[in-house]
């Protein structure tokens, strides 16, 4: 485990795995590098899977949402998890942690050995949708409680539709708290779904990815994300998709043996 400046911020970070074939690991708006230990264990003897804190998570240090421009932290994790990478890696990435690994291969798609996109929010790749016009009324008004300072509402609305399933009542006041005091940043990190600021979804971007894809998402997930996944399916050449059942968002957390099979398939593809 180690702690080191990255892009100005102190970052944590860890090594799972003693594998010969190095991997990088990218967690989900609210999560932690801890998530990905029961995950990415099993696959110990194939990869060293480095994973890290994102700013304002886990232990790295605090990020202030503050004056940023939307979608700032999109790229700032981006920058951070690209200074990471020295030779092509297994790429794996959960939620707004797969738009940052998607945004990374299309970027440099020689960077990528094969690249597994669980839950990806890229919303952006379905704009103008029936399902993306009903989530953009959601987040125009989670906007609107934000610029209110109703944070508590937010987070309340926003683990309610992206969280584990667990009843805000029931989280830890801890918990609670943390979460209440990140949605600036929530808000900021949702904006770039919408918006794409990396140009993720741009003429010829994803078809350069060459390396082996797999996509996963749950049968209980919100109900755009498989149309996301579909979409980004669409545009590539190598590619898998997968459907956990009884899934939701958290399946990293909540289905971790199903999603170390699927990332070892895809590992195995390439």
């Amino acid at each position: 485990m180690h702690t080191d400046i990255r892009q100005s911020h102190e970052i944590f970070w860890q090594t799972i795995g003693t594998g010969p074939r190095p991997a990088l690991a990218v967690h989900c708006t609210l999560g932690a590098s801890q998530l990905w230990v029961p995950v990415l264990a099993p696959l110990g003897e194939q990869i060293s899977a480095i994973a890290f804190d994102q700013p304002n998570h886990g232990q790295s240090a605090p990020w202030d949402a503050s004056g940023a421009a939307p979608g700032a932290f999109q790229t700032l994790v981006t920058q951070i998890a690209a200074g990471f990478i020295d030779r092509p890696v297994d790429l794996i990435g959960h939620s707004f942690g797969a738009s940052v690994a998607l945004r990374i291969a299309v970027a440099a798609p020689e960077a990528i050995r094969s690249l597994t996109l669980i839950e990806p929010v890229l919303f952006a790749a379905v704009e103008g949708s029936e399902k993306w016009r009903e989530l953009r009324a959601h987040q125009d008004h989670f906007e609107a409680e934000i610029a209110a300072g109703n944070l508590e509402a937010a987070a309340r609305g926003f683990m309610g539709a992206w969280g584990a399933g667990v009843p805000w009542e029931a989280l830890p006041e801890h918990q609670r708290a943390r979460f209440i005091t990140q949605m600036p940043m929530v808000g900021n990190i949702s904006a770039a779904n919408f918006e794409d600021p990396g140009r993720i979804c741009r003429p010829d971007g994803v078809e350069a990815i060459d390396a082996p894809v797999m996509l996963i998402h749950g049968d209980k997930s919100p109900a755009i994300v498989p149309e996301v996944c579909e979409a980004i399916a669409a545009r590539l050449s190598d590619v898998g998709t997968a459907c956990i059942p009884g899934g939701g968002h958290m399946l990293p957390v909540t289905h971790a043996q199903q999603v170390t099979d699927l990332i070892g398939l895809n590992l195995e593809r390439s």
